[in-house]
This record gives C-alpha cells, sequence and structure tokens, in this order.
C-alpha cells in the first residue's frame, strides 16, 4: 500500500505492526515475537483501546448521562434506577403516549398467535420428552438402508481379504428405548434480579399520642395456661383476645325479621281485639236474650199469681194487640236506655271517690289507703254466735228437705243488694232516701191486662217448695175415697 513501507524479510529486527496498514493485506509476520493483531482479528471492541474508561455520554437534553457508570458490570436488560425521573411519578401526558404506542388489535392478534404457537412447541417438546417410553414406530429406521460401493485404496492380497471393492450397507443405529439419556442438562445459574423499585418515604414526623397508642401492642395472654399464677385483668386478656380488631358486621335480614316479628304480633294483636270484640257482643247479646227469657217467665209467673192462666188463653183482639205492641216498644226503649247508660258509664273517666272504692284490696295496700281496726281483737261473725241448731243438734227437722235452716239474705242485705250502683257522690241525701223508699218492683208505667193481683214485695221473687213434689198424699187420698165407695 502507498505510503506505507513494510521492510523485507530478514531486515524487520525492530519493526512493530500496529495498524491494519503495516501487514499490508497480509498475515501476521511470524519472525515478530509480539500480539499481532491483522485486519483486528482478534482485538476486543475493535481499534479501542482496553481500560476502565469509559465514553462520555450526553442524553437527549445535552446533560451528562452518568447510567453507565451504574450499569457496568451488570447483565443486559438488567433494570437499574439511576436518575431522579426513576422516583417520581408519570403524569398523564406520558401514560397516554405509552398507550397510544401500543400496537393496534391485528398485530396484537399476530403476537398472540406466534407466542401460543412457540408455547405450544415448547411444551410438546418437553411432553415427549418426559414420556417414559415412545411407540414402536418411533424407534424404527425412517428411511431405507443406503448401499455405498467401497474401493480401498490399498489394493492386494494382503489387504481387506483380497477383495478389491466392497458394498456396505448404511442403515441408522436403532435407538434402545428404555435407555437412560446419555447427557445431562445443566443450567447456567441466572443472575441477581432486577432491583425493587425505590421507596419514597414522607420526612419524619413526631409521634402523637394516637399514634402512640396504636403502637402498644398487648401482651398474649393464654386462656388455658397460667404457669406464674398472676392474677390477670379482664381488659387485657379481652385485648388479647383480638376481638376488638373485628369489624362488627350486622346483617340486614335482622331488621327484616325484626320488623317481620312486629308486624306478625301487630296483626295478631288486631285479630285477637276483633275476636274479643265479637265474643264480647255475642255474650251481650247472649245475656240480653237470657234478660228477656227471664223477664218473659216472670211476667208469666205473675200472670199465673194474678189468677191469668196461660191454658186459658184466649185469642186477642185489635186492642189487646195494640197494647202488646205498645209494650214491646215501650221495652224496647227502656233496652235502649240502659245500653246507652251502660256505654256511658264505660266511657267516662271514673272520679277519684269511685276510683277509691273500687280499688282492690292489694291496691289500698299497696297505695297505703287501708285503714285497719283499732283493736287488736280478731272479729267474727255475730250470725255464728246463739245458734241451738247445728249438725251436733240434728240441723232441723228430720223430715225437711231444706239445705239451709233461713234464707240467705235478710230484709236489710236485700236493700243493700238492690241499691242502684251509680256513683255515690253525684246522689245526695234526699236522693237516697228517695230511692230506698220506692218500690223496686212495680213498673213506672202500668200496662193494660196486667192490673191488680200482684202483691208488693220487699225482695225478689221467692219460689215456694211444693209439699208433696211426687203426689204421694194425693194418690193416698183418692184411694182412701174409693175404697170408702166400696
Amino acid at each position: 500500500m502507498a505510503g506505507v513501507t513494510i521492510p523485507a524479510y530478514g531486515m524487520r529486527r525492530g519493526y512493530v505492526p500496529r495498524k491494519p496498514e503495516d501487514f499490508g493485506d497480509g498475515g501476521a509476520f511470524p519472525e515478530i515475537h509480539i500480539v499481532q493483531f491483522p485486519r483486528n482479528m482478534g482485538k476486543k471492541d475493535g481499534d479501542q483501546a482496553t481500560g476502565n474508561t469509559l465514553a462520555l455520554v450526553a442524553d437527549a437534553d445535552g446533560s451528562v448521562n452518568f447510567d453507565a457508570i451504574v450499569t457496568q458490570g451488570q447483565r443486559r436488560g438488567k433494570v437499574v434506577h439511576s436518575g431522579l425521573k426513576a422516583m417520581t411519578e408519570k403524569s398523564q401526558a406520558e401514560e397516554d403516549a405509552a398507550i397510544e404506542g401500543r400496537p393496534d388489535e391485528k398485530a396484537q392478534a399476530k403476537i398472540t398467535a406466534d407466542t401460543v404457537h412457540a408455547l405450544e412447541t415448547i411444551v410438546n417438546r418437553k411432553i415427549s420428552a418426559a414420556q417414559p417410553a415412545k411407540a414402536a414406530g418411533d424407534y424404527l429406521p425412517k428411511t431405507q438402508a443406503e448401499y455405498i460401493r467401497y474401493t480401498p485404496q490399498q489394493q492386494g492380497k494382503g489387504h481387506n481379504s483380497g477383495a478389491q471393492q466392497r458394498i456396505i450397507r448404511m442403515v441408522e443405529q436403532q435407538v434402545d428405548p428404555l435407555e437412560p439419556p446419555k447427557f445431562k442438562a445443566t443450567k447456567i445459574p441466572a443472575g441477581p434480579p432486577s432491583p425493587p423499585a425505590p421507596v419514597v418515604h414522607s420526612p419524619p414526623r413526631k409521634l402523637t399520642k394516637e399514634d402512640q397508642a396504636n403502637w402498644k401492642i398487648p401482651p398474649c395472654v393464654s386462656n388455658w395456661k397460667n404457669q406464674k399464677g398472676f392474677a390477670i385483668p379482664l381488659d387485657k386478656r379481652l385485648a388479647a383476645d383480638g376481638r376488638g380488631l373485628l369489624d362488627v358486621q350486622i346483617n340486614d335480614k335482622f331488621a327484616s325479621l325484626t320488623e317481620s316479628l312486629y308486624m306478625a304480633e301487630k296483626n295478631s294483636r288486631m285479630e285477637v281485639e276483633a275476636r274479643a270484640k265479637l265474643q264480647k257482643a255475642k255474650a251481650v247479646k247472649e245475656r240480653e236474650k237470657m234478660d228477656e227469657r227471664m223477664r218473659e217467665a216472670a211476667a208469666d209467673a205473675r200472670a199465673m199469681r194474678a189468677g191469668l192462666s196461660a191454658a186459658a188463653t184466649r185469642d186477642e183482639d185489635e186492642s189487646e194487640a195494640e197494647s202488646r205492641r205498645d209494650r214491646d216498644k215501650i221495652r224496647e226503649e227502656r233496652r235502649r236506655e240502659r245500653e246507652r247508660d251502660f256505654r256511658l258509664e264505660q266511657a267516662g273517666k271514673k272520679t277519684k271517690y269511685s276510683r277509691d272504692n273500687q280499688r282492690d284490696i292489694s291496691e289500698k295496700i299497696a297505695l297505703g289507703q287501708a285503714k285497719g281496726t283499732g283493736g287488736g281483737e280478731m272479729l267474727y261473725d255475730q250470725r255464728l254466735f246463739n245458734q241451738t241448731s247445728g249438725l251436733g243438734a240434728g240441723f232441723g227437722d228430720e223430715g225437711g228437705y231444706n239445705v239451709y235452716d233461713k234464707p240467705l239474705f235478710g230484709g236489710t242485705s236485700a236493700q243493700q243488694i238492690y241499691k242502684p250502683t251509680k256513683k255515690a257522690e253525684e246522689f245526695t241525701e234526699e236522693d237516697l232516701d228517695k230511692i230506698v223508699k220506692t218500690d223496686r218492683f212495680r213498673p213506672d208505667k202500668g200496662f193494660s191486662g196486667t192490673e191488680g193481683g200482684g202483691e208488693s214485695r220487699s225482695g225478689p221473687v221467692q219460689f215456694e217448695k211444693e209439699a208433696d213434689p211426687f203426689g204421694v198424699d194425693q194418690f193416698l187420698e183418692s184411694a182412701k175415697r174409693g175404697s170408702g165407695r166400696k
């Protein structure tokens, strides 16, 4: 080459080739005993000199990039956080730009198909290699035998058994399916992984009382062992239980269940109240019917005592029918008035006097209204004294059928029983005297056909017992009369 003079052979003492031009498009000089790199063959990094010095690199902004210092000696592809940008959060614009730079759907589908094909190939290869035995056809020769004519170079009777040519049959070697593998798969140890992402910590601050209380970890208290026999407070035992750390969640169905039970109870109460009202109305009707029957029976009894026998009834004329209708009308009006008075009395508010008089003895004792007797002596019923007849004295006549020796209620008791039960504070003494002296068993207005025959009474209707209930005396008298006639 022009400009480069290479010494002739035998005169190259002290000549040191350093550049590719010093070799003259040839190889190394064997007579020069130094390291030579003709055409830079075998030289690391081409023309760059070996050493620890790194080239100065600048980034896109023109500032010096010192990443080469941090990444020196690391494996390729390792993530190394070397700048301030790695510690800051990505902006929305950068994320949008990264999203826009993604491949479209067609490219994604193609990449997905290629990836699936590559993964299937790797998996199928591993599955086939892991099988303990292969099919017989996999170990048979895949190609037919090949015949080769071989002519040895040495000819003579002493070589190749005196044959000048040989025919060689070339076949694939059979593989034993149970033969263990002849190689060992060795894996190169992987390099260190990428360092974790930097964690940005907040500046230190003073601990508050709440933070200090949260950092107080309660001691672990066993529910079964207490070897030292310490008296452990209940708050420490419950704190170690951990129940305070659980979030109690109440199911919404409890509220619906409570509401359903409340509605069911309300409906049942309404049904019970309606049923009680019906029963009360039915009882009132039954009581009215019973009173009507009793009044009819009393009227019949009064008619019989007046000499108006029910057997001698005759066809009533128009006047009697009209009078009967008037009586029924008056009776119905009286019944309505009684019902109205009863409802007004039930609906009206009771006065203090009536409320205190109607209290039970237990309520009076609880309220301190009960007044005991002055003396401590026991009280006895005066009617029990001075009685000559009794169970020990024969208790009445032998032929008597009376269970009681005297009426239960006397004149004074009858007057007290049939005293009206209105509010006592609303009456004066004159009204009370008038009520006591009034004939209580006679109607205010008489009815046509019922005058006369009635006797004044000072008590309720009393029925007399028949002397001969079975008619034995009458039968004996009739028998005596029959025997005398004979």
